[in-house]
């Protein structure tokens, strides 16, 4: 049977801490990329990069939501 590893000394509490923020400002540094957010070509709001204008409803200088229609949110389907 396989022994474990055990560690020879104690871990000191600033060593572990030290290693965790490390990795956590490095997942907050990648993560605060992802998101781009850039100026709509047509009405000049701020949006999300390749997604669609919420307020206009162009997608690379084309019409692809009708914002003229009001659709109303579905939140339960009545049987």
């Amino acid at each position: 049977m396989p022994k474990h590893a055990v560690p020879k000394k104690k871990t000191a509490k600033s060593t572990s801490k030290k290693r965790y923020g490390a990795f956590k400002t490095g997942v907050l540094k990648k993560l605060s990329n992802k998101t781009n957010l850039v100026p709509c070509a047509s009405c000049g709001q701020v949006k999300i990069n390749h997604q669609v204008c919420k307020e206009c409803g162009q997608y690379k200088g084309q019409q692809v939501i009708d914002m003229g229609k009001k659709v109303k949110k579905v939140t339960k389907i009545k049987a």
